[in-house]
């Protein structure tokens, strides 16, 4: 009779995989292996769908991916027979012609149990039912002597509907003595009381203790964040790891008579604002350094969303890899000018003006033939947007530096923003950032960075740059009729939109203006094919604009601001459930 183990070491790898980097994500689970083995560790667990780096998208489709992820698992399986520490790591996975979300464990110089994905996420970013099988739900794992139940990220976030499989239940019912639950959940605002009451929920039903691993890192418009967590048995917090860094943690997990228990590191998770300019800080770090980008330039204006967006970059990158250009027109305020300086100066990045009348008037020339007879309107002002916008890009093709883009969330909600100015370019970390918020963490980001931020500490956005009053400039098909609300009100408004989806008329209700409110509807919807023009950008509320909130651009249909009717039941005639489902085949 085998021995009951009293003691079993687990390391978490909260760590940062590229996307298709097969082999670059198999060379860290090799050092995470090695860093468990040190620790003496029985188990070190990697995040979800870890060898192929997440989401993958349509890349994990590729017949040629999926065998370059089954080669590496087969390579990390032949590695543990040297009687080191065991593996779970997460792998796209093809049995029986059908491609799933796998979780494989490596142990003894073999691959001694797959797991697969039964729940699968389709909404917002995730449309996993497009690319994966349902797995089915399993029973726990065999992982020295100790029963260990993995569900597999959206297996632990319950649902109460038909084709939703309680994988957690099952998990207890055939003999789990622990929960490992491999992650790769995104990033957004409130994120972490959402993920422990989900997790807490799970413990409560199934008695067990649970470990959450979550991946760490940009790809693409979603960050990970990790803050990776453990709970007893009795909800207490047995291990902490930090957010927005990655981090190796070997948790030591001691049998008692309530069942395994463990008492790790607790570190202090990031969260609101701090934890919204951390993720601006490593989406854009991740995009440049994934895509193999140099370093980035910008346009510094003397406004806020181009000094927040210039300390993002250097937080980000270093004052080395950053360059700013003023790019200065006749309507150029001398404060403007002097507030870029500084900023470019307390930043310590490269920095020059290059003043833009001769390009501006060269355009008007060429084009005053055709515009005879037409009165000057906006057409002629955002000649300067687009100049700009040309000689970004110029100096971009030159050098291979990325364009950083620097449209906040409100005014590109409302078509305040140039598609050849502000808007396009290679990435944008402010993109899902609200007016309101870009004041708070300009002023946040002078008394406080994120940790392993590159930049100076300090004050280093000019404070004149954050107390001048905003002016909203008129861009692109706006008049005067369509000048902004106040930005708290403007935002106050977009999030009851956006956000929420809300009907005007509950946010009249709200008490706000019914034509101001209908102001910004209008703007909200004819601004959409700018949107879909624009750079991609970190996210980091719950629905930003791409992926999350998907509206056609040729879209007649518009809310008038009276109140819903009730849907009249009566005129509804409902089969009985076995005469439905026959009809149904």
């Amino acid at each position: 009779m085998t021995e009951r183990a009293e003691q079993f070491t687990i390391t978490l790898a909260q760590l940062n995989p590229t996307v298709g980097d097969v082999a670059g994500n198999a060379a860290k689970t090799r050092a995470a292996r090695a860093r468990a083995r040190a620790d003496g560790a029985d188990l070190v667990v990697l995040p979800e769908l870890f060898i192929a780096g997440y989401p993958p998208e349509d890349l994990v489709l590729k017949p040629a991916f999926q065998s370059a992820c089954r080669t590496a698992i087969e390579e990390l399986a032949r590695e543990t027979s040297d009687g080191g520490p065991a593996v779970l790591i997460g792998s796209p996975w093809v049995e029986d012609g059908k491609l799933y979300n796998a979780c494989a464990l490596l142990d003894e110089g073999r691959i001694a149990a797959i797991r697969f994905k039964a729940n699968l996420p389709n909404y917002g970013v995730f449309d996993e039912k497009r690319l994966f099988a349902r797995g089915p739900a399993a029973g726990p794992v065999t992982i020295r002597g100790i029963r260990v139940g993995v569900p597999i990220c959206e297996d632990i976030w319950l649902e109460e509907s038909e084709d939703y499989e309680n994988v957690v239940e099952c998990l207890a019912e055939t003999g789990a003595e622990i929960l490992i639950v491999p992650n790769g959940s995104p990033y957004a605002r409130d994120k972490n009381d959402l993920r422990l009451s989900i997790a807490v929920a799970r413990v409560t039903e199934s008695g067990l203790p649970l470990v959450y691993l979550n991946q760490v890192g940009g790809q693409d418009e979603l960050v990970f964040d990790g803050a990776s967590f453990a709970l007893n048995g009795d909800l207490s917090v047995a291990a902490q790891l930090p957010a927005f860094v990655e981090d190796i943690a070997t948790l030591r997990w001691t049998r008692s008579e309530a069942g395994w228990r463990c008492n790790g590191p607790v570190a202090p998770v990031v969260e609101g604002d701090k934890g919204d300019y951390a993720a601006c800080v490593l989406g854009l770090r991740d995009y440049v350094g994934k895509n193999g980008f140099p370093g980035v330039l910008l346009g510094i204006s003397g406004g806020i969303d181009s000094a927040l967006c210039a300390a993002i970059a250097v937080d980000a990158l270093g004052a080395e890899r950053v360059r700013g250009v003023m790019l200065p027109f006749r309507f150029t305020a001398q404060v403007s000018l002097d507030d870029a300086a500084q900023l470019a100066g307390e930043l310590g990045i490269r920095y020059e003006v290059l003043p833009i009348a001769r390009a501006v008037n060269g355009f008007e020339e060429i084009l005053s033939d055709t515009f005879a007879g037409l009165p000057r309107d906006i057409t002629e002002e955002n000649l300067q947007a687009r100049t700009r916008g040309t000689l970004l890009m110029a100096i971009s093709n030159k050098t291979g530096a990325m364009v950083v883009t620097t449209g906040n969330k409100s005014e590109m909600s409302v078509g305040y923003a140039t598609i050849y100015g502000d808007m396009n370019g290679g990435f944008n970390p402010i993109k899902d950032i609200y007016k309101t918020e870009v004041f708070r963490l300009s002023s946040l980001r002078n008394s406080w960075k994120p940790a392993g931020a590159l930049g100076p500490s300090g004050e280093v956005i000019p404070v004149n740059i954050i107390t001048r009053p905003p002016t909203a400039e008129l861009r692109e098909n706006q008049t005067d009729q369509d000048s902004l609300p106040p930005y708290d009100m403007l935002d106050a408004i977009l999030e009851r939109l956006v956000e929420r989806e809300q009907p005007l008329a509950s946010i009249v209700a709200d008490g706000f203006d019914r034509e101001v409110v209908a102001r910004i509807d209008r703007l909200l919807n004819i601004a959409e094919y700018k949107r879909r023009q624009a750079a991609p950008g970190v996210k980091v509320t719950q629905k930003n604009f791409g992926r999350d909130r998907r509206y056609p651009i040729t879209n007649r249909f518009r809310d008038m601001g009276k109140p819903l009717p009730e849907p009249d039941e009566t005129l509804i005639s409902r089969a009985a459930r076995g005469s439905a489902e026959a009809f149904d085949g």
